[in-house]
Parts: C-alpha cells; sequence; structure tokens
C-alpha cells in the first residue's frame, strides 16, 4: 500500500474512533447561538453542514439519531445513482472519499478486490478514471461521514429530537431558535430540515402535503391511485386467492389485503409509498448471523408468499445486490417481499413513540419474513435450502444486533413551497427556470397497498417506473418555503413536489446535492442579511458553479 493511502486509511480511522467516542466532532454547548443549525441526521446534513463551514459560517448538526448517514450508512450501498454525470460538488465527492476507503487493502477482509470490482456485472465499482465508487458497505460509509465531519470541526448533537408541539420559537416568519424534548435549546439565523420525515418544517408552520395528490392537481399522469397499472415486476402476475378459505369471501381476507374498493385511477389519498429495512446480508459463513425468530413471529403473515411460490414464482433472490466483502444491499422485489406494504400511512406525522411502534412491526414483520423463508416447510425446499444459507452480516450494525438502524423512509411529508416540481420537470416538459442541483432517476413508487380486482384475486397497486428523458433540474423554489411561511428555512429532503417527481429526486445522492445548495443558500442569505427567497439566483448559481455543483447536462 502506498504512503498516500495508508495515511488516508489512518486518517479515516482515528477519526471515525474520536467521533464514536465523544459523538462529535467539535463542541456543541446547549443554548449555544450558530449561524445555521442543521437539523437532521440524513446525508444531507452532512452535506449541508460541510458546505456552510466551507462559506466561513459556524454550523451545528442536531441529530434526531445517533448515526449520521441516513441510508447512506444504513444498508442502501447499492446507490440508485441514476445518471452520475449529473452528480458533482460534495456529493460526488462523498463517492470519491468511498472510492479512496476501498483503495486500502485493510478494508477487503472477507473478499479480495479484484473478486468483486472485476464481476463483470456492470456494477460502478471502483470506478478508476473517474476515483468514485458507488457501492459500499454500511459501516464504510459512516466512518466517511463522521471523518469528513471531524475534518471539518462541525459539532454534532446526536439522539436530539425536536420538541415538535413547542420547540420552534419564531418571530413572525422567521425561526429564532430549536428545542429539544431534552430541553437543549439552539438559536441561529438560518435553518435546515434534512430530515426523512420534515419534522421542522411542519412545526415551523410551513405548506406540505401527505400522500398522492390526484393527477388533476398538476395536470400528471403518473400520480394518484395507480389501479390496473403495472410496471416493474411488483405484482401479482398470476391469479392469487385473497381469502383464509380460498375462494370463499365469507371467510375473510388474508393478512395485508386492504378492505377498500379498488378506487378510480389519477383520484388522490393519503396513501405514500411502502417502507422496508435496506438489509445488509451475507452468505459467507465467517460472518454470517442466522436470521432472528423475532418477538411476535406469525407464520400467517406470510400466507399470501405461500400462494405466491404455489403460482411457481422464484425471484426470491433477485435483488440480493452484490456490494464489497461477500455481502448484499437486499430490496424489496415481486408481489410479497420485504415491502411491507399499506403499513406507513400513519408514520409521516406520528408522534416519535407512534413511529416507534410503526418501525417496531416493520422489523418484526420483515425479520420474521426472512426466518420464514429460511426454516417454514411451506417454502419451496429449494428456496428454504439456499436461503438458510444467508444471513445478517457479523460486521454491520454492531450496536443494533446486526439489523439496519434506518428504515427506509421513502416518502412522509412534502413541503409545497416557492415551486412545485412535478413530473413535467422531470420528463422534460417544463424546463426548470433556477436549477440547484438535478435528478435522474426513473421516476420510481413503490406499492403502496393490496386490493381485491373485480375477478376475486389480489393485486398489488402504485408501483411505477417512469424513465426520464434524460437529467432535469430541481428549482432553488423547491428547498424553500413559501415566504409568508418561513424566511429563513431551507429543505433540501422533504422538498417541494408532487408525489410522483419525489419518486425520482428521492435518491441519496440528489439529497447530498441539495443539501450542498441549501447550505450555500443559507450562507449567502446570512452574508445579504435577507430573506432566503430574496436571493439573487445569478449569484447562487455562479456559487454553486464554482463548488463543483452540476445544474446543467
Amino acid at each position: 500500500m502506498s504512503i498516500r493511502s495508508r495515511r488516508t486509511f489512518l486518517g479515516v480511522f482515528l477519526a471515525f474512533l474520536s467521533v464514536s467516542n465523544i459523538g462529535a466532532a467539535g463542541s456543541a454547548e446547549p443554548n449555544a447561538r450558530y449561524d445555521v443549525v442543521v437539523y437532521g441526521g440524513t446525508c444531507a446534513a452532512v452535506t449541508t453542514a460541510v458546505q456552510v463551514k466551507k462559506m466561513g459560517k459556524s454550523v451545528v448538526i442536531v441529530s434526531p439519531d445517533n448515526h449520521l448517514g441516513g441510508l447512506s450508512s444504513s444498508g442502501l450501498g447499492f446507490t440508485d445513482s441514476g445518471n452520475t454525470g449529473s452528480i458533482g460538488g460534495l456529493s460526488r465527492e462523498f463517492y470519491r472519499r468511498i472510492y479512496d476507503a476501498y483503495r486500502n487493502e485493510e478494508a477487503w477482509r472477507w473478499q479480495k478486490v479484484s473478486e468483486y470490482a472485476n464481476q463483470g456485472q456492470g456494477t460502478k465499482a471502483m470506478l478508476h478514471d473517474d476515483r468514485t465508487m458507488w457501492i459500499f458497505e454500511p459501516h464504510i460509509a459512516e466512518q466517511v461521514f463522521d471523518a469528513w465531519i471531524a475534518e471539518t470541526d462541525i459539532p454534532v448533537v446526536r439522539d436530539a429530537r425536536l420538541d415538535r408541539e413547542k420547540g420552534v420559537r419564531k418571530d413572525g416568519a422567521r425561526i429564532v431558535s430549536i428545542t429539544t424534548l431534552d430541553g437543549r435549546t439552539f438559536e441561529g439565523s438560518m435553518f435546515v430540515d434534512t430530515t426523512y420525515e420534515g419534522d421542522l418544517l411542519a412545526a415551523a408552520g410551513a405548506d406540505y402535503h401527505v400522500g398522492r395528490e390526484a393527477n388533476g392537481v398538476y395536470d400528471e399522469t403518473w400520480n394518484g391511485n395507480q389501479v390496473g397499472v403495472l410496471h416493474h415486476g411488483h405484482w401479482f402476475q398470476k391469479p392469487v386467492d385473497p381469502y383464509v378459505v380460498p375462494g370463499d369471501p365469507s371467510s375473510g381476507r388474508v393478512k395485508y389485503v386492504d378492505d377498500g374498493p379498488p378506487g378510480v385511477r389519477g383520484e388522490g389519498d393519503k396513501r405514500i409509498q411502502a417502507f422496508c429495512f435496506r438489509m445488509c446480508l451475507t452468505d459467507h459463513e465467517p460472518n454470517r448471523v442466522p436470521f432472528p425468530k423475532p418477538d411476535g413471529y406469525d407464520p400467517d403473515d406470510y400466507e399470501l408468499m405461500v400462494r405466491v411460490f404455489d403460482t411457481g414464482w422464484r425471484e426470491t433472490f433477485a435483488k440480493f445486490d452484490p456490494i464489497p466483502n461477500r455481502k448484499t444491499d437486499t430490496n424489496n422485489h415481486g408481489p410479497f417481499s420485504t415491502d411491507f406494504i399499506g403499513m406507513n400511512y400513519d408514520y409521516p406525522e406520528a408522534s416519535y413513540n407512534e413511529r416507534a411502534e410503526i418501525v417496531a412491526e416493520h422489523r418484526r414483520y420483515q425479520q420474521g419474513l426472512m426466518y420464514f423463508l429460511a426454516n417454514d416447510e411451506r417454502v419451496p425446499a429449494e428456496v428454504r435450502k439456499k436461503m438458510s444459507r444467508w444471513g445478517l452480516a457479523k460486521d454491520e450494525f454492531t450496536d443494533n444486533n446486526h439489523w439496519p438502524r434506518q428504515i427506509y423512509v421513502r416518502e412522509a411529508r412534502r413541503m409545497i413551497g416557492e415551486y412545485v416540481v412535478t413530473e413535467h420537470d422531470c420528463l422534460g416538459k417544463r424546463r426548470c427556470p433556477k436549477p440547484v442541483g438535478m435528478g435522474s432517476y426513473t421516476l420510481d413508487s413503490h406499492n403502496v397497498r393490496r386490493y381485491i380486482t373485480p375477478k376475486g384475486h389480489v393485486q398489488n397497486e402504485g408501483d411505477i417506473g417512469v424513465r426520464p428523458k434524460g437529467p432535469y433540474g430541481i428549482d432553488f423554489g423547491a428547498i424553500v418555503p413559501k415566504r409568508e411561511r418561513c424566511t429563513n428555512l431551507v429543505v433540501p429532503v422533504c422538498v417541494s413536489s408532487s408525489h410522483i417527481a419525489f419518486g425520482s429526486i428521492r435518491m441519496e445522492p440528489v439529497f447530498m446535492i441539495l443539501g450542498q445548495s441549501a447550505g450555500t443558500v443559507a450562507a449567502m442569505a446570512i452574508d445579504e442579511e435577507i430573506d432566503v427567497q430574496e436571493l439573487d439566483y445569478e449569484k447562487l448559481k455562479e456559487r454553486l458553479l464554482a463548488d463543483g455543483q452540476r445544474l446543467a447536462y
């Protein structure tokens, strides 16, 4: 290994130890004042804070979580990158830091780099010409985030949840301070909400939406109820009976089938994309932990899975996407899988305790599913035998019984700001006037429910996959609230967009892009002593481009 590589690895390692021991890269005083207060612990929180610090402003990350990085450090390592040519700035730097981490031999504990990076699967691993790597293990991502924060000397207050009822103090349309449930108060000139849920924006009085808008709201095609639309492969491709006693409606429906009518395509509702955990699995015996049998396990939860197998379906392992060291980023796949469809509708606006209960139910369901597939005799023998060779990765999430810490909140609140991004932006039908970043991923919504068709079969609804023609701009107005609601808040995650447009925007690289832009907006607004909505776009654009952001493709 080169001296430079050893130094890089040592720096990452020591920074990680430092952050793990003291809980923050810098010191954060309770009841302190900062130029910018970043609320949230996602990947966007990191890029927001790093950008603010680069621009010479004081900043603190107030994180409701103990670990930084959100999904990027909690299992989503097979990055939904879309067109990587549209990803610049600090977002791209993260993937370059991942590349540097994997240039070290010590990172390849269970597998040789040549065995992984040269598999010929078209994976974006070890792109030497670009010095980026888009596929990684959870613990490596967290080390990179923590080292970055330590290197930049940014204070992080962990396990600090916003008092959502009375923790936001405002003076007119300006936030003055936020207070956490344990009584710590943070004053600031600017605030940035980087949570997946949009808790700060809601508590600050910004307008927002939960659920699917009717197609007529923004003249869209792919929003609202999508009954009868069958994209991807996540639907029942052969008839499956929904009743406890097949053919007998009076016996009741099996679990997790909606009791409402199919509805009309295009109508709005409060349903949101299904959640799951992005599991990090391995079949490498020295690092494998057998799937646990969760408390409350009920094999009847998986009756639909049995009936899907009875149709001949055998795609169980299709989304065991390989990441380094003989591990996976395992995602939902098929008509019945890790997505706990229809069981998250209350999550966006639920209390912390209620959310914890919803997350616990998702964990019980998903752990139970894996245990079921590996052990239940109703599972085809060939599937059961292969699944039994898999398990949780022993060296991941070691403080959480090797289970991902962060559930995949694919969608919660979405702000209604100065500009609303819709499918017209994503599909190139409308040109973004003031881009502060770019998206490029498929307009991707997971299923929101299961219902019974007029023919008496179970079917999924809500799964959409529509590919944009190319990268598209995300407007400045989509990350700032309406001015009359709040004048010193920026929102790079729960951005102002329709349900289906958010299905494309909601990717971790884009959150990091918008996080950097949010930090830039906050710092420039402080310098000019103006509301965020007043910021001159041409000046903002100049700074974004100077810092490596990509605003056109």
